[in-house]
C-alpha cells in the first residue's frame, strides 16, 4: 500500500476547495460567480448560521439542499476548552462526527496567533517522547475537519476580541505526509485569498521524515514551510527516538531534503528535541552540522515536554546553549524554543487527544 493516504470523498463543506465549490453550483444549475459570496461566509464571516446572510435565492436554495443532504457544516464538538496559567495557550479536545478525538492548540504571540492543528486522530510513527504517539493511530482526517479546526481557532480569537490567525502549523496529532491529499487540500482552502487568507509562507508542514511526501512536496513546488522533525543524527540513535524511521535511513532522507532545498528555493526547518543523555552532547551537535552540510536550514531546539509514557528528562539549560553554540558555529541559524503551555499538556509532544 501508498505510504501516501488516498484523498477521502468530499462529505462537508469544508472538504470543497474554492474551484470545486464553483463546479458543484454550476452542476446544480446554479451560477459559479455565487461561489464568492458563500466562500466569503464560510471563512471571512466564518458563519455556522445562514439567516444572516443575504444570498440571492439561487444561492440560499443550493445551500439549504446541500448543509441538509451531501454538504453539511463539519462542527465538531467542544470536549474540553483549557487555558494555559500564562494566558498565551488555549488547547480545545475537539469530538468529531464518529466520536474520534483530536486536539488543537492556539498559542499567542505579541500581536499574533499561531494554530496548531491535527492531521490524523493518533499517529502511526511511534516516537517514544511523543504522547499521540505512544497512543497508537485511529484514521486519517478529511480535508474538511482539518479546515474546521483552523475555523474553530478563528472564532475563538473572534470571541475575545483578537486578531485572526497569522500563521498555521500542522504539528499536532498526526504525521502529516501520510495524509498528503487532504493536509494539501485543507491548506488550499486556508490559504485561499478571498477566505481565511493565511498566508502560504506562515503555513509549516511538519514531517518525520516521510521522503515520498518530501519529494512530493518539491515536485509540487507547494508554497508552504517544510518542518522535518529530526532529533538523531545516526539512523541508530533516531531508530531508538523514531522506530518508523527504519523505513528511511538518514542518508535516503537527508537526499530527499536536498532535493526539497533545491528544487523549491525554500528553507528547511529542522525540529530537534532535546533529551538530557540522550540526543544533548555537543559531539550530536556536530554530527547535525555534517549531516546537514550544504543544506539551507534552520535548527529549531525544543526542550523535551513531559508526558506519562517516556521517562527522559529534557536537556538543561546549560547544555542546550552549549548545543546552540556549536550549530551558529558551524553557520547554522538556530532557535532555542519556548516551552508553552505544559501546564495544560499543549506543548510539543503532548497531544494525546483525550
Amino acid at each position: 500500500m501508498s505510504p501516501l493516504a488516498e484523498f477521502s470523498t468530499p462529505t462537508s463543506l469544508y472538504d470543497l476547495t474554492f474551484p470545486d465549490l464553483e463546479q458543484e453550483l454550476l452542476a446544480s444549475g446554479v451560477r459559479p460567480v455565487h461561489a464568492r459570496a458563500l466562500w466569503r461566509a464560510l471563512y471571512r464571516k466564518t458563519a455556522t448560521r445562514w439567516e444572516e446572510h443575504a444570498f440571492l435565492p439561487p444561492l440560499r436554495r443550493w445551500v439549504d439542499e446541500a448543509t441538509r443532504g451531501r454538504f453539511p457544516l463539519e462542527q465538531p464538538e467542544v470536549v474540553t476548552d483549557l487555558e494555559s496559567s500564562d494566558g498565551q495557550t488555549r488547547k480545545f479536545l475537539l469530538r468529531l462526527r464518529d466520536g474520534e478525538t483530536v486536539e488543537t492548540v492556539i498559542m499567542g504571540y505579541p500581536g499574533r496567533s499561531t494554530a496548531c492543528v491535527s492531521t490524523q486522530a493518533g499517529c502511526a510513527m511511534g516516537c517514544t517522547f511523543c504522547a499521540t504517539g505512544q497512543a497508537g493511530f485511529a484514521r486519517h482526517l478529511r480535508a474538511g475537519e482539518i479546515v474546521a479546526q483552523v475555523l474553530h481557532c478563528q472564532r475563538a480569537l473572534k470571541a475575545k476580541g483578537l486578531p485572526g490567525l497569522r500563521n498555521l502549523v500542522l504539528m499536532g496529532m498526526g504525521e502529516p505526509l501520510l495524509n498528503y491529499d487532504s493536509v494539501m487540500t485543507a491548506l488550499e482552502i486556508a490559504t485561499e485569498r478571498g477566505g481565511l487568507n493565511i498566508a502560504p509562507s506562515h503555513v509549516s508542514v511538519s514531517t518525520v521524515g516521510i521522503v515520498p511526501g518530501i519529494l512530493r512536496m518539491a515536485q509540487e513546488n507547494r508554497p508552504y514551510n517544510l518542518a522535518l522533525s529530526l532529533h538523531a543524527a545516526t539512523d541508530s540513535e533516531r531508530i531508538a527516538l523514531i522506530p518508523s524511521s527504519r523505513r528511511w535511513p538518514l542518508k535516503e532522507l537527508i537526499a530527499a531534503c536536498r532535493t526539497y532545498t533545491i528544487t523549491t528555493g525554500r528553507r528547511l526547518f529542522v525540529g530537534w528535541t532535546l533529551i538530557a543523555g540522550k540526543n544533548d552532547a555537543p559531539e550530536q551537535a556536530g554530527q547535525i552540522a555534517e549531516l546537514l552540510a550544504g543544506i539551507d536550514a534552520h535548527i529549531n531546539l525544543i526542550p523535551l515536554n513531559p508526558t506519562d509514557g517516556y521517562a527522559g528528562e529534557t536537556a538543561s539549560e546549560e547544555a542546550a546553549q552549549r548545543f546552540k553554540a556549536v550549530l551558529q558555529a558551524a553557520g547554522f541559524p538556530c532557535t532555542l524554543r519556548q516551552r508553552r503551555g505544559i501546564d495544560v499538556a499543549a506543548g510539543c509532544g503532548q497531544l494525546r487527544g483525550r
